[in-house]
């Protein structure tokens, strides 16, 4: 059996299908670590991080930073589930630059009760979305 040559990927949210189409090639935040896929993948099905998933297409790369979420791989087709995915045009940069300062004083803070999971969670939210605005 021949290996496909292009993989049809999926992207969606709760609220709307974010892209839907054929690539050559697919990266995402896999919950261990980046996940390359390219057609012909084992079949896997994975908790999706925060960060940046990237696409190829007609020799064009697309990035989009997705936060948590599923993404299921079989060996023609990728689909993320994702509970937020946004491109770098629907990102308020200074938004993020403004979340990522916040974070990072509640990460130094000394005060009981400070919640350093979530404030870590922000911070990592508020860096891929900067990566993907400026991109």
């Amino acid at each position: 059996m021949a290996l496909p040559s292009k993989l049809n990927l999926e992207i969606v949210t709760p609220e709307r299908e974010v892209f839907s189409g054929e690539v050559d090639e697919v990266t995402v935040p896999g919950a261990a670590g980046e996940l390359g896929i390219l057609p012909g993948h084992a079949p896997l099905i994975s908790q999706l991080g925060v960060g940046v998933v990237s696409y190829r297409r007609a020799g064009e790369t697309r990035r989009l930073y997705c936060s948590s979420g599923f993404v299921e791989v079989l060996p023609d087709a990728v689909s993320i589930l994702a509970d937020e995915a946004r491109y770098g045009k629907e990102i308020d940069a200074a938004r993020a630059e403004q979340e990522k300062a916040e974070a990072e004083n509640q990460l130094r803070s000394r005060e009981p009760g400070t919640d350093y999971e979530a404030a870590s969670r922000r911070y990592h939210e508020a860096v891929a979305r900067i990566r993907v605005a400026g991109a």
